[in-house]
C-alpha cells in the first residue's frame, strides 16, 4: 500500500530511471508529486467544425479519416505521414513528422478527435502533429481541460499524468489539511480533496479556479504564519536595552531640516532599541529619500548610549561613499569612524582591526571584510546593512554573530509594494520613508525609438559641453548572434560612442570585469575623469555622481519598471537639471504602455506596484536573490488580493493561538516546521 511518503519509483510505469528524472524536478515522494502543480492548461473541452476553425487557434475537431494515410521518407531519413480528414463542413489536412506508427492507428472511415493548432493558407486548412484519439470509447487526451506540467529529460507528459493519477488515487484522503476549518469557512474555500483533484484534473475552468484559489490561499497562509512566527520569536530575543536621548541635538546639527518621514522612521527604530528586545527592521526608501541620514541618527543614538555600530555596504565604492557621508554627519559629535575594505593593504587592515578591538571606533564602515573571522568588535550594538538582498543569509549572520544580540537595520532603495515586502521580509518590521526631501529635482523621462538617435547624440554633445556626464545602460555585456533580436551590448556600444565622440572620454563597465577594475572605472567617473560611462545594470545601485545629468537606457523594453526606476535614480543627484531617455524599437502596445508609466511618475512605490502587477516579484531582485522558499502555485504578482487575506487570517489565528497548540492547528504547525526544515537557508 502506497502512502504520501512512498518513493515515486514504486508507481506503475515510473521505475528507477524515470524516478531519477522526477528527482531532478524536486519530486521524490508521492506527496511531492501531487504538490507539483501544472504550469498551464489546454482547453480541449470545446469542439469546432472545420469551417469554424480560425488561423492560429488550438482547437478540437471531430472528423472522419477520408483517405488512406500516405507515409514517405524525406532526404534526412525522417518520415512524413499525410492524410485528409473531413466533417460535414470541410476538409482538414493532417501532417505527422517522425510518427510512422500513426499510419496504423488512423483507419480510413473511422472517426477521431484531433487537437492541435490550425494553420490556414488560402482555402487550405491544416494541422501538424495533432494529438488524436478515437471518438468512441474512453478519451484520456481530449474532451477536457488538460494539464501541462513542467518537465525534464526522461519524463513525458503521459508519464507525469499517469503518476499523478496513481498518487491521487492512493493518497487523496490522507493529505493533511493545514487550514483550520474556521479559516476555510471564512474565506469560502473549497474542500482540500476537491482542490487537489481539480488542480490536476479539472472538470472545467470554474472547478480549476476554485481549486487554485484554495491552494494559493493555503500556500500564502502557511508562509505568512511561518514568517510571523519568526518575527514573534525574534521579538522575544533579549536585545541591548538603550535609553531615550534628545534627538533634536542631532537634528539641529544638520544643514537641512529632516522630513517628517525621516523623523518617524528614526523614532520607530529608537523605540525598538529601547524595548529590551532585538530590533530587526527593514528601512525602505526611494532613491534620494534620505535613508543615510536615518542611519546616521541611529548611529548617533547608539553612541549616546555608549555603544558602537557597524555599517556594511555591498561594494567598496559604496563603502567609501558612505564613509564620507556619515563622517560628515557624525564627526561634529566626536564620533570616530573607521573604514575596512578588501583592497586595503595587510598593514592597513591590521591597524583598523586593532583599533576596533580596542574600542577606538564608534562606527566601522566596510564591505564583506567586516565579518572576517579575525575581526572582533567592542560594544557592538547596531548593525546596518545597505541593499539587504545583495548579501547572502550566511554573510549577514556572520556579522550579526560578532555582537551579543545586536540591533539590526537593513536598508533598501528598491521600492517594494508593502504587501510583497511583508512576504519578502516577513520576519522584519518595516519602516518606509514615503516622502522626498524638499528641493529634490524631478528627472524628466522620455521614451523614444531609434528615429531619435541623431537628436539623442546631439543632446549628449550639448550636456557634455556644459560639463555634465552621461550614463548609458545596455542589456548585454557583449554581442550575441544567437539571440533572435538585435540588442545593444555595452562593449560594442562603448566603441561606437568612442568613435562618434572622439573628443570625449568614454569607458565601459560590466559584471564580467574584475571587481577592482569596476571600482577603478566607477571612481574615475565619480571624479569627472570620464564623460560617458557605458554599463550593464552593475550601476543600478552605485556611487553618487552629482555631475551626471543624463541616463540613457538602450533596449529599455528588456528591463522591468523597478529596474528602470533604479537606473533613473543614478542621475539627478546634484544641482543640475537631469534627464532619463528610454530607447526602445518595440512596436508592442504593452511595452509602450509600460514605458509611459516611467514618463508619468517618479514615485518608486507606484512604479513597483505596477511592476508587480505586470511582471511578478522576480524583477525586484533579478533571479530570486531574495532567497524566499519557492512558491508552488502562488503568483505574488497576480495573487496580491489573496495574499492580503492570507496575511490577515494568519495574524488573526496567531493572536488566538501564538504557539499553534490547539488540536485544529497541529497540521499547520507540522507544515511550518517542514517548511523551515526544507528551506533552512532561505529565510532572511
Amino acid at each position: 500500500m502506497l502512502d504520501l511518503n512512498s518513493d515515486v519509483r514504486y508507481l506503475k510505469g515510473i521505475g528507477e530511471k524515470k524516478a531519477q528524472a522526477l528527482n531532478k524536478l524536486g519530486v521524490f515522494s508521492l506527496y511531492d508529486l501531487i504538490s507539483f502543480f501544472p504550469r498551464k492548461y489546454e482547453d480541449r473541452s470545446k469542439y469546432k467544425t472545420i469551417a469554424q476553425c480560425q488561423n492560429g487557434e488550438n482547437v478540437c475537431v471531430r472528423a472522419l479519416v477520408a483517405n488512406e494515410p500516405s507515409l514517405e521518407t524525406v532526404r534526412t531519413g525522417k518520415s512524413l505521414l499525410k492524410l485528409k480528414v473531413a466533417d460535414e463542413s470541410g476538409i482538414l489536412n493532417i501532417t505527422f513528422f517522425n510518427r510512422p506508427y500513426a499510419k496504423n492507428q488512423l483507419l480510413k472511415g473511422e472517426c477521431y478527435i484531433f487537437y492541435g493548432k490550425i494553420d490556414i493558407m488560402g482555402s487550405r486548412k491544416s494541422m501538424t502533429n495533432p494529438i488524436f484519439e478515437k471518438e468512441l470509447g474512453e478519451r484520456k487526451l481530449t474532451g477536457k481541460v488538460f494539464p501541462i506540467y513542467p518537465l525534464t529529460n526522461g519524463i513525458s507528459q503521459t508519464d507525469f499524468i499517469n503518476g499523478v493519477r496513481q498518487a491521487l488515487d492512493n493518497c487523496l484522503d490522507y493529505i493533511p489539511d493545514v487550514l483550520p476549518q474556521s479559516v476555510s469557512q471564512e474565506e469560502k474555500l473549497c474542500q482540500l480533496r476537491y482542490a487537489y483533484e481539480n488542480i490536476h484534473f479539472p472538470s472545467d475552468f470554474i472547478a480549476l479556479e476554485l481549486a487554485r484559489k484554495r491552494l494559493v490561499f493555503e500556500e500564502l497562509f502557511v508562509l505568512s504564519c511561518a514568517l510571523s512566527s519568526i518575527r514573534k520569536s525574534r521579538m522575544k530575543n533579549p536585545g541591548i536595552k538603550m535609553h531615550i536621548a534628545d534627538l533634536e541635538e542631532f537634528y539641529s546639527s544638520l544643514p537641512f531640516s529632516p522630513t517628517g518621514a525621516q523623523r518617524r522612521t528614526v523614532m520607530e527604530a529608537v523605540e525598538d532599541m529601547c524595548s529590551g528586545h532585538e530590533m530587526n527592521r527593514l528601512l525602505q526608501g526611494d532613491v534620494g529619500s534620505g535613508k543615510t541620514m536615518v542611519a546616521a541618527a541611529l548611529i548617533w543614538f547608539c553612541r549616546k548610549n555608549g555603544f558602537s555600530s557597524a555599517f556594511m555596504a555591498p561594494t567598496e565604492i559604496l563603502a567609501n561613499q558612505h564613509y564620507e557621508t556619515l563622517n560628515a554627519f557624525l564627526s561634529p559629535f566626536g564620533i570616530r569612524t573607521g573604514l575596512l575594505t578588501g583592497s586595503m593593504t595587510a598593514k592597513e587592515k591590521k591597524a583598523v582591526k586593532q583599533n576596533l578591538l580596542n574600542g577606538e571606533y564608534d562606527l566601522i564602515i566596510g564591505t564583506h571584510a567586516l565579518f572576517s573571522t579575525d575581526v572582533q568588535y567592542k560594544n557592538l550594538a547596531l548593525i546596518i546593512t545597505d541593499e539587504q538582498h545583495r548579501f547572502g543569509v550566511n554573510q549577514r549572520s556572520a556579522l550579526i554573530s560578532k555582537g551579543r544580540n545586536p540591533h539590526v537595520l537593513v536598508m533598501s532603495a528598491t521600492p517594494i509594494p508593502r504587501t510583497l515586502a511583508l512576504i519578502l521580509y516577513g520576519d522584519l518590521d518595516i519602516s518606509i520613508i514615503d516622502e522626498l526631501p524638499p528641493g529634490r529635482r524631478k528627472i524628466d523621462t522620455f521614451a523614444v525609438d531609434e528615429s531619435y538617435r541623431q537628436r539623442l547624440n546631439n543632446f549628449i554633445l550639448k550636456l557634455t559641453a556644459e560639463g555634465r556626464q552621461v550614463f548609458v545602460v545596455c542589456p548585454m555585456v557583449e554581442e550575441n548572434e544567437e539571440l533572435p533580436i538585435k540588442l545593444k551590448s555595452a562593449q560594442e556600444h562603448a566603441k561606437e560612442l568612442s568613435s562618434l565622440f572622439p573628443h570625449l572620454k568614454t569607458a565601459c563597465v560590466h559584471g564580467k570585469m574584475k571587481a577592482v577594475d569596476k571600482e577603478n572605472i566607477m571612481s574615475a567617473f565619480a571624479k569627472g575623469d570620464i564623460d560617458i560611462l557605458v554599463a550593464t545594470t552593475v550601476i543600478e545601485v552605485g556611487v553618487d555622481v552629482p555631475n551626471a545629468a543624463l541616463m540613457i537606457v538602450e533596449n529599455a523594453e528588456r528591463f522591468g519598471l523597478s529596474q528602470l526606476h533604479q537606473l533613473r535614480g543614478r542621475v539627478g543627484r546634484g544641482p543640475y537639471k537631469s534627464y532619463c531617455i528610454l530607447v526602445s524599437n518595440s512596436d508592442s502596445e504593452e511595452t509602450r504602455a509600460r514605458l509611459s508609466i516611467m514618463h508619468k511618475t517618479n514615485d518608486g512605490f507606484k512604479i513597483s506596484e505596477e511592476d508587480l502587477r505586470l511582471r511578478g516579484p522576480g524583477d525586484f531582485f533579478g533571479s530570486r536573490q531574495h532567497g524566499l522558499p519557492e512558491t508552488h502555485i502562488a503568483d505574488l504578482g497576480a495573487d496580491t488580493q489573496i495574499l492580503r487575506r492570507a496575511q490577515a487570517a494568519a495574524e488573526s489565528l496567531l493572536e488566538k493561538d501564538p504557539e499553534l497548540r490547539l488540536p485544529e492547528n497541529c497540521a499547520l504547525k507540522e507544515r511550518i516546521e517542514r517548511l523551515f526544515k526544507d528551506s533552512s537557508d532561505s529565510f532572511n
